[in-house]
Formats: C-alpha cells, sequence, structure tokens
C-alpha cells in the first residue's frame, strides 16, 4: 500500500507551516501588522539598535526576502509612520532604513507577541531539538 500525506515530511511540514502562519497573522493582527511587515520591522531594529543603519538590498538579506517585494512592504511601514527611509549619504540611489519612535516602541511588543507564538507551537518538542532541526532545514545545502 502507497504512503498516504501523513507519511509525507513535506506535507506534513506544509501543514505545520499554515498553521504557525494563522497564529502569528493571528498575534499581529491586533497590532497592525502582517507578518512580512513583522520581520522587515524587527529586523531594522534589531540592526539600528546595533548601531547599523542598512540599505534596503541589506535589510532583504538579512530577513530573506525578495528584494521589490521588501521595498514595497518598507513603503508602507513608512506610510504607518514605523520606519524612515533616508538618502545614503555615500549613494544617492540607496536608501538606508531607521526605525522611528513609534516603531521602536512597537517592534519589542511584536516580538514578543511572535515569541510566545513560537513558545506555545513549539512547546511539545524540546527548544534545542527544535532550534537544531530548524537550523539544519533553514542552511543552504552543500554543494
Amino acid at each position: 500500500m502507497a504512503p498516504g500525506p501523513g507519511d509525507s515530511p513535506g506535507f506534513l511540514l506544509w501543514h505545520a507551516t499554515l498553521r504557525w502562519q494563522r497564529d502569528i497573522a493571528a498575534a499581529l493582527g491586533p497590532l497592525d501588522l502582517t507578518h512580512v511587515q513583522f520581520v522587515l520591522l524587527a529586523c531594522t531594529w534589531w540592526l539600528n539598535s546595533r548601531g547599523e543603519h542598512p540599505n534596503q538590498l541589506a535589510l532583504a538579506r538579512q530577513a530573506g526576502t525578495d528584494v521589490k517585494m521588501t521595498s514595497q512592504v518598507l513603503r508602507a511601514l513608512e506610510t504607518k509612520g514605523l520606519i524612515e527611509r533616508e538618502v545614503d549619504p555615500a549613494d544617492t540611489r540607496a536608501k538606508r532604513l531607521r526605525i522611528t519612535g513609534s516603531g521602536a516602541e512597537l517592534a519589542p511588543r511584536a516580538i514578543a507577541a511572535v515569541e510566545a507564538v513560537d513558545a506555545e507551537f513549539f512547546r511539545p518538542v524540546p527548544r534545542e531539538d527544535t532550534l537544531t532541526l530548524l537550523r539544519r532545514l533553514a542552511a543552504a545545502p552543500e554543494a
């Protein structure tokens, strides 16, 4: 007998991802953030808190997002008053990103909300086992 969908790691990962994304969306909804907006806001906040003011390309690389989509989402975050995009004096084609006061207040609250979802979602598996597996799955395959 052929294995069913419940025996397919990819199918199970798909369903786990969908459940996790729904939980994240529910946690971020009251903060008026989409998941992608959260990721880009949190990465900008984190980099700025370390004295870095990334351009859009550097932020997209940090976040693992598409550059064009990153630009569109940053525009939305800018409209919400959460980030500012400033011309880079060293390269006038590039925009440096800076979190606003509102963004700096919202980012830690949003991170706490997402971390609470993660803690509950991954609770059935020991934290170190979860991190080991996810680091392995996220790593680029060796050539």
